[in-house]
């Protein structure tokens, strides 16, 4: 895991802040936030394209997928709904 580490250019990779991780692109834009507990991805997590626009909303518990996990076009449409149980699928 690179936490406060940066890119050649400077710009951090990630950010630890309290509970919540942030990563980010060489640009600054953010990639990636949510909930880090006891070193590992638990709850929400938001990924986004670099433009800022929102690509995926997704659930983790103790760095398995967990719970509802959409995805969004570049358009903003909904493509993905899944539903996961412990890092496996149980609907679609």
């Amino acid at each position: 895991m690179q936490i406060n580490e940066t890119y050649k250019n400077g710009q951090k990779i990630s950010e630890l802040t309290g509970k919540t991780l942030t990563y980010y692109y060489k640009s600054g834009a953010v990639k990636a936030k949510g909930d880090f507990i006891n070193d590992m991805m638990d709850g929400k997590w938001l990924f986004y394209h670099e433009n800022g626009q929102l690509w995926q909303e997704a659930r983790f518990k103790k760095n398995q997928k967990d719970g509802e996990w959409k995805r969004y076009s570049k358009s903003g449409e909904l493509e993905y709904n899944e539903m996961f149980k412990n890092g496996k699928q149980i609907k679609n």
